[in-house]
C-alpha cells in the first residue's frame, strides 16, 4: 500500500491563489476551501489512494518562534484566505480524511513525523509527501519516501533530490540553513547561494564539517575565501538556521496506520458544510465514488 501524506496548508495557500474564487451564503470568500474540497476528491479517485493524511498549520506560528525572531508568521496573510484555516480542517474531516491540526508544531513536522513511523510499516511499499515544499526533501529514502507535486505531476525520489539541489537528503537542512528560505523567514548565510552551498555540502555533507580556512577546503568553488570568511563569522547562525530547517519526527500523532484507511465521508458533515459553502452540488460529486464502499485493495464493494 502507498501512504499520502498531504500538506493541507500548501494546498489551502494554491487553491487561494489558483482557484477561481468564490462566496458562501452570506458574501464571505470561500474559494480556496471549495479549491482544497476539490483536490482531495481527486487525489481519493486514484485507484492506489487508500490510506490517506492531512496536516495543517492551524496557527503559523510554532516553537520555532521562540528560537528565532525572524521566523515566519501570520502577519501579512491575507484576511480572506486566514478566514478560511478553520474551514480548512473541517472539509478534511468532513470527507473522512485523518486531519492533523498543529499548533505547537507545524504541518511539516507532522508530515515528517508519518514518513518517518510508516515508510518501514508492514505492507507498506511507499510514504508520499503531497508536497513541491522543498523543506520536506530532506525526508525521503530512496524510493520509499518520496516527494509528490501533484500540481506538476512531478514525483521526487532520493536520486531525484540529488539532481535538483545537488545535495542528498540529509544535507537538505544544511543546504537551506547557507542559501536561506523565504517563505520560512530564514535569511541564509552572505555570499552563499545555491550553486556554492551544493559543491560544498556534496563534499563535506554537514555545516560543522567545512573548514574555517579555504585553504584546507577538498572542493574547488568559486570565491572560497569570502565564503568560508563568511561561514566562519556567522557559523553560529548557520547552526541555527540548520536547527530552524530541521524537521521534528516527535510529533505525538495519535493515530496508527489502519486509521488512515479512507472509508468515505462523513456524510451528515459533509453535506452541512457543502451547504454553509454554497456548494452543495460537491455532495454529488463525492456520490459519484461513494456508489460503492471499498475493501482493503480498493475492488468495488456492493453497498448493503
Amino acid at each position: 500500500m502507498l501512504v499520502h501524506l498531504v500538506d493541507g496548508t500548501y494546498e489551502l495557500f494554491r487553491s487561494h491563489y489558483g482557484a477561481p474564487p468564490a462566496t458562501d451564503r452570506n458574501g464571505c470568500e470561500v474559494g480556496a476551501v471549495r479549491g482544497l474540497l476539490r483536490s482531495m476528491l481527486s487525489l481519493l479517485k486514484e485507484p492506489e489512494v487508500t490510506h490517506v493524511a492531512c496536516a495543517f498549520d492551524t496557527v503559523i506560528e510554532s516553537f520555532r518562534n521562540e528560537l528565532f525572531a525572524g521566523y515566519k508568521t501570520s502577519e501579512g496573510i491575507e484576511p480572506a484566505l486566514w478566514a478560511q484555516f478553520p474551514l480548512a480542517e473541517r472539509a478534511t474531516r468532513s470527507l473522512g480524511l485523518v486531519t492533523w491540526s498543529m499548533r505547537e508544531f507545524e504541518a511539516d513536522d507532522a508530515l515528517a513525523t508519518g514518513a518517518a513511523r510508516w515508510w518501514q510499516a508492514p505492507g507498506v511499499t511507499g510514504v508520499l509527501l503531497c508536497t513541491p515544499d522543498k523543506d520536506l526533501a530532506q525526508m525521503v529514502r530512496g524510493d520509499r519516501i518520496a516527494l509528490l507535486d501533484r500540481k506538476r505531476k512531478v514525483r521526487l525520489d532520493e536520486p531525484g533530490v540529488v539532481a535538483k539541489f545537488g545535495v542528498p537528503p540529509s544535507s537538505i537542512p544544511d543546504w537551506l540553513a547557507l542559501v536561506g528560505d523565504d517563505a520560512d523567514g530564514i535569511p541564509g548565510i552572505e555570499r552563499w547561494g545555491e550553486k556554492s552551498a551544493a559543491t560544498v555540502l556534496a563534499h563535506y555533507r554537514h555545516i560543522e564539517a567545512i573548514p574555517d580556512d579555504a585553504q584546507q577546503w577538498q572542493v574547488k568553488v568559486r570565491g572560497a575565501d569570502a565564503l568560508a570568511q563568511s561561514l566562519a563569522s556567522h557559523r553560529a547562525d548557520a547552526l541555527l538556521y540548520r536547527r530552524l530547517a530541521t524537521l521534528r519526527t516527535d510529533v505525538p500523532l495519535q493515530e496508527d496506520l489502519d486509521d488512515l484507511r479512507w472509508h468515505g465521508p462523513r456524510r451528515h458533515d459533509l453535506a452541512e458544510l457543502a451547504h454553509e459553502l454554497d456548494f452543495d452540488r460537491f455532495v454529488d460529486l463525492v456520490a459519484e465514488i461513494e456508489g460503492y464502499w471499498l475493501d482493503w485493495n480498493r475492488q468495488p464493494v456492493p453497498t448493503a
